[in-house]
């Protein structure tokens, strides 16, 4: 059996081993994540250089993925880095502050003043500081604690309930976009979007430099939640971003979120990873909770396309260790998935002829006893589009562009396949990918597979074509 589910891994400290990097491929990586909240365009360029060479020798696809830091909505520095605060305390977030003290501190995001009014819920250090808003006087944000403790520099800000207006896109991501296009990234995530317009605006300024990545809003605000839809229609994937979602809508709100955004991007051919301390004990631990494994399987279950490993790879000790955790997980949750083909999918029309061929091959395969699909592909959409099913066929996406194999890595159950036929034969080419997927050890004499293919042959978008086979037949004839 073959895992199902793809991993995503932040690369970091932890990982910048090229032999580390190699292990964590071995163990089951598919796409990497570069997380420029950190590090230099330079540095992210060897990263991605480096992946790419190893993933070579391993005549592998591995995806690379570009996230995003978005705006950062942070308090200052103390003079003694760290206050300790108590339920009851008055306490100043004051833009003009400079080194903050007990009483107050200064914030890097200055148009807080503008965003807040008195009864506004301000939630800090990932949700662990409550303060609610008495007053705004000018440059201050007078506040009364709610919830203390200990308060650090250059912790973030959140407001319970969503409501702050800094731009999904700054200055830093637009250079970053370029970098993105320049390091020829496979997928962009953009942070902390409120609207499909930001997603919008992030595809023209990355194609604008001549990137071609997918574009992966990343649902971490609660407004995102409202415009849901809009920004699904927008983007080419979504990822359940629990952390900050957790602390504007509430983490009880998060788990009935998660199922239900899965539920949309799937029905909508969008991909969906899912991310945020999936197992994060594996930092310092070299086994995961119980806890961890069971959201693991639970996202699995739901239908996600990936799930993400942030700083247990990143910065942790054990990241080779995670990943190995990670696909045992998955692979036992699949175990327990039945396929289906959903009504929603059997009452739908379809607009074009490639979309549909896709869903027939699943169907069929799903009513016959098909070993594996082969879909010829150009652009990977066809593999994508069979990808929403839930199937335990595997799908091997067969394409001679290097671009649209490290984009099927992301893809639940497809698996790329460098495919590069001698002649642009119908007839030649069905033999061959019959060959290579005998080959590949997925299947053997006697087994039925079924292939897509579009004809004119190289035209992307043109999957007009299903055919059945037994393996072995033609060279019986």
């Amino acid at each position: 059996m073959i895992r199902r589910t793809k991993i995503v891994a932040t690369l970091g400290p932890a990982s910048a081993d090229p032999k580390v990097l190699d292990k964590m491929m071995e163990a089951g990586l598919d796409v990497v994540r570069l997380n420029f909240s950190h590090g230099t365009a330079a540095e992210h360029q060897q990263r991605c250089d480096l992946v790419r060479a190893l993933a070579k020798t391993r005549a592998r696809a591995v995806g690379v993925l570009v996230d995003l830091q978005g705006p950062k909505i942070r308090i200052g520095k103390f003079r003694d880095d760290r206050i300790v605060l108590k339920p009851g305390d008055h306490f100043i977030l004051d833009a003009a502050c400079e080194l903050g003290d007990q009483t107050r501190v200064g914030l890097d995001y200055k148009e807080l003043v503008k965003d807040v009014a008195r009864g506004a819920t301000l939630l800090l250090d990932d949700g662990r500081i409550e303060m609610w808003v008495e007053d705004v006087q000018g440059s201050e944000v007078h506040c009364k604690v709610i919830q203390g403790g200990a308060l650090s520099n250059n912790k973030g800000i959140n407001r319970k309930g969503g409501g702050l207006s800094a731009a999904a896109l700054t200055d830093k991501d637009i250079e970053d976009i370029k970098t993105a296009a320049v390091i020829r990234a496979d997928y962009l995530a953009v942070s902390f979007p409120r609207s499909a317009a930001d997603i919008r605006q992030a595809r023209e300024i990355l194609r604008a430099a001549g990137g071609k990545a997918w574009i992966v809003a990343k649902i971490e605000r609660a407004e995102a939640i409202e415009a849901l839809e809009e920004i699904l229609d927008a983007a080419d994937a979504i990822m359940v971003a629990r952390g900050d979602l957790g602390v504007e809508v509430g983490d009880a709100a998060v788990p009935a979120l998660q199922k239900r955004m899965t539920r949309m991007a799937r029905e909508r051919n969008k991909l969906v990873i899912t991310a945020t301390q999936m197992m994060e004990s594996m930092i310092t631990s070299p086994i995961p909770t119980r806890a961890e494994v069971s959201d693991v399987a639970n996202a699995v279950l739901d239908g996600t396309d990936a799930v993400m490993l942030s700083a247990e790879t990143a910065a942790g000790q054990f990241p080779t260790e995670a990943i190995l955790a990670m696909h045992r997980v998955c692979l036992e949750a699949e175990k327990d998935m039945e396929p289906t083909f959903g009504n929603k999918l059997l009452d739908r029309g379809f607009l074009r002829t490639d979309e549909a061929i896709a869903m027939s091959a699943v169907f069929t395969a799903l009513h016959l006893n098909i070993k594996a699909i082969a879909a010829m592909t150009q652009s990977g959409s066809t593999a994508l589009w069979m990808s929403r099913m839930s199937t335990n066929v595997p799908i091997y996406a067969l394409t001679p562009e290097v671009e649209t194999r490290r984009k099927v890595t992301l893809f639940r159950g497809v698996y790329p396949v460098n495919f590069r036929p001698a002649k642009n034969d119908r007839d030649v080419l069905l033999s061959e990918a019959e060959d290579e997927l005998r080959r590949r050890g997925a299947v053997r004499d006697g087994d039925l597979i079924l292939l897509t293919i579009g004809e004119p042959i190289g035209k992307p978008g043109g999957t007009n074509t299903l055919k059945i086979v037994r393996v072995g037949e033609r060279k019986k004839a």
